[in-house]
C-alpha cells in the first residue's frame, strides 16, 4: 500500500513540473496575432549645424529694455530703448467726479497736483550703480495699431516723436541711494518694486496750443472735457496721450528689463467728511502697443557667426543654430516602419571669458522651429505643437538642452520631402516663455505665449562644419512590424 501512495506521489510531482517548465516564449502569440508582433531597432545618424543671423527680431514681448552694455563677445555696445501706450480700462470711472474736486484754477478748472512716469524695474544686467542717461520724448500720434515692429524700428527715423512736446533728459541708476536704507533692503528682498520715475510737473502746453500747470492737470481736463477719449486704449491713445519714447543717451554698464510704465496723476478730493489724496495710475503694458528698439554692431555678429568651430545662439542680436535633420538617411529602409522616438541633445561649450559668466548668461528656453516659418512662428503668435516646433530647457546639470522626443517631426518632414529648399531644416531660437496655471495639466502649468528673447543672452553650442567636438547625433527608435 505505501508503495501505490509513493508511486501516485511521484506522478503527480512529474505531472506538476512538467506544467511548470512549458515553454512560455509563445504566450504572446496566444494573446496577439501574428500581424501584431513588431521589432524594435535603433540607429543614431550625424547632423549638420549652423549659425544664421537674423536681421531683427520681432519686438513683440513681455519686457522692455533700456540701457546700454558692453557685451564681451564683440567688445562692441548694446543699447535698448522702447517705446509705449497706456492702458485705460473700458468704461472704466477714471477720476472722482469733477464736484468733489479740491483743487481748482482761478477759472474754476481742474488741476492735479502733480505727474510722474514711473519705469518699474523687473531685473537688470550689470552695475546696479551706473551712472546712466535716458531722453524722454513724447510722441506725436499712436504708433499704428495691426502692424509688426522688428527691434530696428526706429521710432525718430519714422517721424514719431513730437518737436514741441515733453522732451527731458533723466540720470538715473538703479540702485537709488537717495532712498532709505529699509526701502533698499526690501528691494533687496523683491518686496519693493525697484522703478526710475521721471517728474512731468513742468507747465505743458498740448496740439492745440493751449498751456497747464503740469502735465496731469492736461490729463485730468480731457478727461472731464472729454470723457469719451477714455473709453479705452485707443481712443485714450489717438486723441489724448499717443505715449513715449524712451531713449538712452548716454552711461555704460546696466540694462533694465522694464515690466510696465505707469503715467502717474496725483489729486485730491472729498469723499463725505474724508479728504482723499489719490493717484490715478495709466500703465504701460503688454497689452497696450509697445515697442522695442535694440541697437548692436552687426559686423561683429556676423564676425561670430562666421566661426565654424562650434554655433551661437545670441540674444538680441539675432544669432540663431540652423539644425539640418538627415530625414531621408533616418527614414531609408524604414519606409514602413514607425519612428516610436527620436532625441537630440545639444551640448553648451564650456565658456573661454570670465566676463561671458557674469554678463552671458545662456537662454534658459529654446525653440526648435521650422526654418520656413522662423518669422510667421512670432507674427502669427503661435505655441509649440509638438509636431513641427518644439520647446527646449536648459539643463545646468547636464549642461545641454535636450528634445526629448521630435517623432513627430521626423514624420512630418518626410511626408512634405523635397517641397521647399529649406524642408529639412530646423533653427534653434532663444525665446521666453509665457505660462499659466491650468488644472488640466497633468505638470500644473501650460504655455500661454512665446516670443523672442530680447534680454541679453548668449551660448555656444557643439556643432558647425568644423567641430572638433563629437557630432551633434540623433538617436532613433524604430517600431518594425514582423509581417
Amino acid at each position: 500500500m505505501i508503495r501505490k501512495f509513493i508511486m501516485a506521489g511521484i506522478a503527480i510531482i512529474t505531472v506538476a513540473i512538467s506544467s511548470c517548465s512549458e515553454d512560455t516564449t509563445t504566450l504572446g502569440n496566444s494573446l496577439t496575432s501574428n500581424i501584431d508582433q513588431f521589432i524594435v531597432t535603433t540607429d543614431t545618424f550625424n547632423i549638420a549645424t549652423r549659425s544664421i543671423v537674423a536681421d531683427s527680431i520681432l519686438s513683440r514681448s513681455t519686457y522692455s529694455y533700456l540701457g546700454r552694455i558692453k557685451d564681451p563677445e564683440t567688445g562692441t555696445y548694446v543699447s535698448g530703448n522702447f517705446t509705449s501706450q497706456f492702458m485705460v480700462l473700458e468704461n472704466d470711472e477714471v477720476f472722482a467726479p469733477k464736484e468733489n474736486l479740491l483743487a481748482f484754477d482761478e477759472n474754476n478748472q481742474p488741476l492735479a497736483d502733480s505727474c510722474s512716469i514711473n519705469l518699474v524695474v523687473e531685473s537688470y544686467m550689470g552695475d546696479s550703480l551706473a551712472a546712466m542717461k535716458m531722453a524722454v520724448t513724447e510722441l506725436s500720434k499712436p504708433i499704428k495699431e495691426n502692424t509688426l515692429y522688428y527691434t530696428n524700428f526706429d521710432p525718430a527715423l519714422n517721424g514719431y516723436l513730437r518737436t514741441d512736446g515733453i522732451a527731458k533728459q533723466k540720470t538715473y541708476s538703479i540702485s537709488d541711494l537717495t532712498l532709505s536704507d529699509s526701502i533698499r533692503n526690501l528691494q533687496r528682498q523683491g518686496s519693493y518694486y525697484q522703478f526710475i520715475r521721471i517728474p512731468l510737473n513742468d507747465p505743458y502746453t498740448d496740439k492745440q496750443g493751449k498751456t497747464y500747470n503740469n502735465f496731469g492737470t492736461y490729463i485730468m481736463r480731457s478727461y472731464y472735457d472729454h470723457p469719451e477719449y477714455f473709453k479705452n486704449s485707443l481712443s485714450f491713445a489717438q486723441n489724448v496721450c499717443p505715449g513715449f519714447y524712451f531713449k538712452t543717451t548716454d552711461g555704460l554698464g546696466m540694462m533694465a528689463e522694464i515690466e510696465h510704465v505707469q503715467l502717474a496723476v496725483n489729486y485730491r478730493y472729498k469723499l463725505d467728511t474724508l479728504y482723499v489724496a489719490d493717484t490715478q495710475n495709466f500703465n504701460g503694458t503688454e497689452e497696450v502697443l509697445q515697442t522695442n528698439y535694440l541697437t548692436s554692431n552687426k559686423e561683429s555678429i556676423e564676425r561670430l557667426a562666421a566661426n565654424e568651430s562650434y554655433t551661437y545662439l545670441k540674444a538680441p542680436d539675432g544669432i540663431f543654430t540652423e539644425v539640418t535633420l538627415p530625414i531621408d538617411d533616418i527614414m531609408k529602409g524604414h519606409e514602413s516602419d514607425t519612428i516610436a522616438s527620436a532625441k537630440i541633445v545639444f551640448r553648451r561649450m564650456n565658456d573661454t571669458s570670465d566676463l561671458s559668466e557674469i554678463l552671458l548668461q545662456e537662454p534658459s528656453n529654446l525653440l526648435m522651429v521650422e526654418r520656413d516659418s522662423l518669422y510667421s512662428f512670432f507674427e502669427n503668435r503661435d505655441l509649440p505643437d509638438n509636431k513641427t516646433s518644439y520647446l527646449a530647457t536648459y539643463s545646468s546639470v547636464k549642461n545641454s538642452y535636450t528634445f526629448n522626443n521630435i517623432s513627430g517631426l521626423i514624420s512630418y518632414l518626410y511626408a512634405k520631402r523635397n517641397k521647399s529648399e529649406n524642408w529639412n531644416k530646423m533653427v534653434l531660437v532663444p525665446v521666453q516663455v509665457t505660462t499659466t496655471t491650468s488644472s488640466s495639466s497633468s505638470t500644473g502649468t501650460t504655455v500661454a505665449s512665446i516670443s523672442n528673447e530680447l534680454r541679453m543672452t548668449s551660448v555656444r553650442l557643439v556643432g558647425g562644419s568644423q567641430n572638433q567636438h563629437e557630432p551633434v547625433r540623433i538617436s532613433v527608435i524604430y517600431n518594425k512590424t514582423n509581417n
